[in-house]
């Protein structure tokens, strides 16, 4: 009972030490679990809410639309749970200006259902729901009314109206029609869309380069009033896919199961069947026409016959009266009055030669008669020339039905390929990646802290120690005394850090991040697995520092334990040998550096505290300075154009056009600009850049026209990069990198992902998803987006394949290889201000698709989730920091109170005491930031290296205040330990601290 008795006292008069190593453990903890925690609520809630709205796994779309027969195949595959046939069109309405939206049909299936946030769902014809985005910008609200106008293109089907093909049902008499809308809309709904959770009511999330959005709105209406057999999407549930996290590597395999049969066993077949389907509607058509046109054709020429009938008719009878009356007459003159009335009563019988002559006698003396005869050679003139026309009209379209109905793909997609998924994955990865990294540094530390506090506690203790040995209690029974007390701060430290890291951290990400997107059902959860091993792993860490500490001690017998422990020998150090130095000095400098340097552990300790503080908090500025300075390095070193400008290909021409006349462009480029895959499959042979890597990212393809290629240059920064070691990269000169025709160029956000390298090989995917093996020339400094640079020439090489043969058969080569310029690199004159407007007006006009300004870009790119990290990252380093230098100062402090006591009985005073051991630390502190800054600018490095988003390259930047402010942060807490340690070195009492130890 004494010894317990004796071990509360002793753990009560350690209380500094103990709240240190509490501290310590609570700010590891906190951030081992903090950001793990905030990440993987958010997650889970996510996860959540898209099961239960019935979020699509798999999406389906297809350049001529999707059939009834299209979505029968679906449903045959295996592994797909649910198929919903979804039905969209594309609107234009008025709102200070011409803006989008996408009539969207709600699914029957209970997929991609909208979440409802006010009023109601949409039941009947003309009902909409609107996003709070069309809300917040229109300032409508529930039970306004809006007029929208279809696009003349108002599905993903091809051309011509109602042509475009025919179901697997021959529904419509053997045609599908595109959908349509109500166009006199009610609002009786707010609802948020699955697909997009983007907070329109928060601050800016990262739009700026990944915004996907080929409308401005969507609008959500049900069935009723909808009309179409055409269907633009199908999207599909997987079987099994729901039960797993929607961002584990386990749901990407399930569905990756599903969307590799689908590409293999469906997806071929289906587009040959389409076209098929296609070219047998516009058979039918043509028959027809062909029928109808006969038909039409026959009708008239049976209407001309019959006047020429009774035209013929009509000089028929003129002519018998005529050759009657002349009878009669030649009776009259050469017989009796009985004769002629015989005479007159018989219709002479003429030969046809003379009955002709008759007709075109009477005719030519009748101008109604030649008038009449006339219109009906006419008429039947006409009437042959149309007919010779419509059945060339007819026999060319025949000809050219094949041609003009192009080759049908489908383009099979995962949630990766919504933008708003991607992007929310994407940011808490990389949030999650720093959380994982940073528990490492504040364990090391800890680890050190605890060395230095038990080894100090321990020492203290020795003559007890000595005591208790030799009383006959055991080494492991004492041992525990300090065992217990370390475990015990670590389970207190541990247990206040688990509120911290799942309450607080938490708590303090989800606000960050409910800014930028919306996540109902968000719920903050404990995990008792992680949560567990987050302590443990501070308990084994201080536990095994402690157990260190005591076998250093109880190796000794107890009569050495129990005896005073020898003074340190005398040495001289390092610096006593550089006379000129060491002569200058004055006594209390050279008793200050044989201090700090005789005592190397205290030395290593203290140095390498400060230096893995003030590491942290220059990590996180660092990472603060190069997510900040992301989007000036790209849109105003890296791309030197002005402005990028795209359109359809059928606008390009009039987009040229219509740039050219402003009078705005002092220089330009013409290229061609895809949405693609850059695919690395691992292989391990070296030729995919890193040995097994593989992955896929989209990219940006850009062509550039062959005459051209030298002008790429002037747009774009042109510069070939390798890894560096500190996170940086090995930039070459501005200028040295051509693009030519032996390979592709690929972005160095793209290449750090994939781990691709110049001579590595790829395949990339065009815009018309055919696929092919390209040779990388080499990596091209970018940091947002991924551009792929690609000639002319090479691009023909890659892409004409068997795949595009078939639209050939009958055009000439050479023009279906050529490519459409449908985009435009520009040069501006003017202020960012005003090229920014210039954009925001292009966007206006019909020609244009898509106009984006890097004035605005670069002035408007914000990564606030990374910067709230950063802000908690430097937060806790501080509180580490803090700590660390307090539980030094007290061990100083706690080793040399006979020193101290010694010094006062000498005539120190209070305050020549405090210069006399403060300025030891403070000499210590300036060491450890002195080596803490380089160092953290190599951690800094290696954390912006794992990272790895998709779309981003973080190329590290410091800038010079943040090293001051990390150096200046750890001084002034230094400044302020000192604070909390004067008044222990003023209560100080000489004579009992001398007293004999014996």
């Amino acid at each position: 009972m004494a010894f317990v008795k004796d071990m509360l006292r002793m753990w009560a008069h350690s209380w500094k030490r103990f709240i240190s190593i509490a501290m310590i453990t609570l700010l590891g903890v906190a951030v081992l679990t903090g950001i793990y925690a905030g990440c993987r609520d958010a997650f889970r809630s996510t996860d959540r809410f898209f099961d239960a709205q019935g979020l699509h796994d798999v999406q389906v779309l297809s350049t001529a639309g999707l059939s009834n027969g299209d979505i029968a195949a679906l449903r045959k595959v295996n592994g797909v749970a649910k198929v919903q046939a979804e039905r969209s069109q594309e609107v234009t309405f008025d709102l200070d200006g011409r803006k989008s939206a996408t009539m969207q049909e709600i699914g029957t299936n209970g997929i991609d259902q909208p979440y409802l946030q006010e009023g109601r769902m949409p039941k009947k014809a003309g009902e909409i729901a609107v996003t709070r985005k069309f809300i917040r910008d229109s300032g409508k609200r529930i039970g306004s009314r809006l007029t929208v106008t279809p696009e003349s293109a108002s599905s993903d089907t091809s051309d011509t109206n109602g042509t475009d093909g025919t179901s697997g049902t021959n529904e419509t008499n053997g045609t599908d029609e595109a959908p349509s809308f109500p166009t006199k809309l009610t609002i009786v709904g707010v609802v948020l869309d699955p697909q997009n959770l983007s907070n329109p009511d928060g601050y800016s999330a990262m739009t700026s380069f990944r915004s996907t959005a080929t409308t401005d709105y969507t609008f959500f209406a049900p069935s009723d009033g909808v009309t179409g057999t055409l269907y633009t999407s199908a999207t599909l549930l997987v079987k099994g896919a729901a039960a797993e996290s929607t961002f584990d590597e386990s749901y990407e395999n399930t569905v990756k199961q599903v969307t590799d049969r689908i590409d293999g066993t469906v997806k071929t077949d289906r587009q040959k069947a389409r076209r098929q389907e296609l070219l047998d509607a516009g058979n039918r058509k043509i028959v027809d026409a062909r029928a109808e046109a006969d038909k039409k054709f026959a009708d008239a020429q049976s209407q001309i016959d019959a006047n020429r009938q009774q035209f013929n008719q009509q000089v028929d009878q003129i002519v018998s009266m005529q050759a009657g009356a002349a009878a009669a007459g030649a009776a009259a003159n050469g017989a009796n009055a009985g004769a002629a009335a015989a005479a007159g009563a018989t219709t002479p019988q003429l030969d046809e030669t003379t009955r002709e002559t008759m007709r075109e006698t009477i005719i030519a003396a009748s101008p109604e008669l030649t008038q009449a005869k006339q219109q009906l050679d006419q008429a039947q003139s006409q009437l042959n020339e149309q007919k010779a026309s419509t059945e060339h009209t007819l026999k060319t379209k025949e000809n050219e039905l094949k041609t003009s109905i192009p080759q049908v793909r489908w383009y099979v997609q995962d949630r990766q390929s919504l933008g708003g998924f991607s992007a929310l994955k994407s940011d808490l990865d990389s949030i999650q990646s720093l959380g994982n990294a940073f528990p490492i540094v504040f364990l090391l530390v800890a680890v050190m802290m605890s060395l230095t506090a038990m080894a100090r506690m321990v020492e203290e203790d020795r003559s007890l120690i000595g005591t208790y040995v030799g009383l006959g209690y055991g080494r492991l029974a004492v041992a525990s005394r300090y065992l217990l007390f370390a475990l015990l701060a670590c389970l207190i430290g541990g247990g206040l850090g688990l509120i911290a890291g799942f309450l607080g951290i938490p708590a303090f990400l989800l606000v960050v991040l409910q800014g930028m997107y919306v996540m109902p059902g968000l719920r903050l959860e404990y995990d008792w697995l992680y949560g567990s091993l987050g302590i443990a792993l501070f308990v084994v860490g201080v536990l095994a520092a402690t157990i260190y500490a005591c076998v250093q001690e109880m190796r000794q017998t107890p009569a050495a334990l129990m005896r005073p422990k020898a003074p340190r020998a005398g040495s001289r150090i390092l610096l006593e040998r550089i006379r000129p130095v060491w002569n200058r000095m004055g006594f209390l400098g050279k008793v200050t550096a044989r201090n700090i340097f005789r005592f190397k552990s205290r030395l290593i300790m203290t140095v390498g505290g400060v230096a893995g503080c003030t590491a942290l908090i220059v990590c996180g500025l660092a990472i603060n300075d190069t997510v900040a300075d992301l989007g000036i390095k790209q849109y105003r070193d890296v791309y030197q154009y002005d402005l990028m400008v795209v359109s359809d290909d059928s606008d390009a021409s009039a987009m040229r056009t219509k740039v050219a006349s402003d009078g705005r462009v002092t220089s330009s480029l013409d290229v061609r600009i895809e949405s693609g895959d850059l695919t690395v499959a691992g292989s391990g042979d070296g030729d995919s850049g890193k040995a097994g890597s593989s992955g896929s990212e989209s990219i940006q393809l850009v062509a550039v026209p062959e005459k051209h290629l030298s002008d790429l240059g002037e747009m774009v920064t042109l510069q070939p990069v390798s890894s560096g070691i500190l996170g940086t990269s090995g930039v070459g000169k501005t200028g040295s990198l051509k693009l030519d025709d032996d390979g592709v160029i690929v972005a160095q956000s793209a290449a750090s992902v994939l781990g691709v390298k110049a001579g590595s090989k790829v395949r990339l995917t065009n815009g018309d998803g055919v696929q092919a093996t390209a040779k990388v020339s080499a990596v091209n400094r970018n940091l947002i987006g991924s551009d792929v640079y690609v000639s002319e020439t090479y691009y023909a090489k890659l892409f004409d394949s068997k795949d595009t043969k078939s639209a050939k058969d009958s055009k000439g080569s050479k023009d279906s290889e050529a490519l459409t310029w449908n985009a435009m690199l520009a040069k501006l004159s003017g202020s960012d201000t005003s090229q920014t407007d210039y954009a925001e007006s292009l966007e206006e006009d019909s020609s244009v698709m898509k106009a984006v300004s890097c004035a605005h870009m670069a002035d408007s790119f914000k990564f606030d989730l990374m910067g709230a990290v950063v802000a908690l990252i430097v937060a806790l380093a501080g509180g580490l920091a803090l700590v660390v230098l307090f539980t030094l100062a007290n061990t100083n402090v706690s080793e040399r109170v006979r020193e101290m006591a010694t010094l006062k009985v000498l005539g120190f005073f209070d305050r020549e005491v405090h210069h006399y051991v403060n300025r030891e630390m403070m000499i210590l502190t300036v060491m450890g930031v002195i080596l803490g800054l380089p160092l953290g600018r190599l951690v800094g490095g290696m954390l912006t290296m794992a990272l790895n988003m998709p779309s981003l390259y973080f190329e590290v930047e410091v800038k010079p205040l943040s090293y001051v402010i990390a150096a200046v942060a750890t001084m002034a807490f230094a400044l302020l330990v000192q604070l909390f340690v004067n008044p222990v070195l003023d209560r100080i009492d000489p004579i009992s601290s001398l007293k004999s130890v014996e």
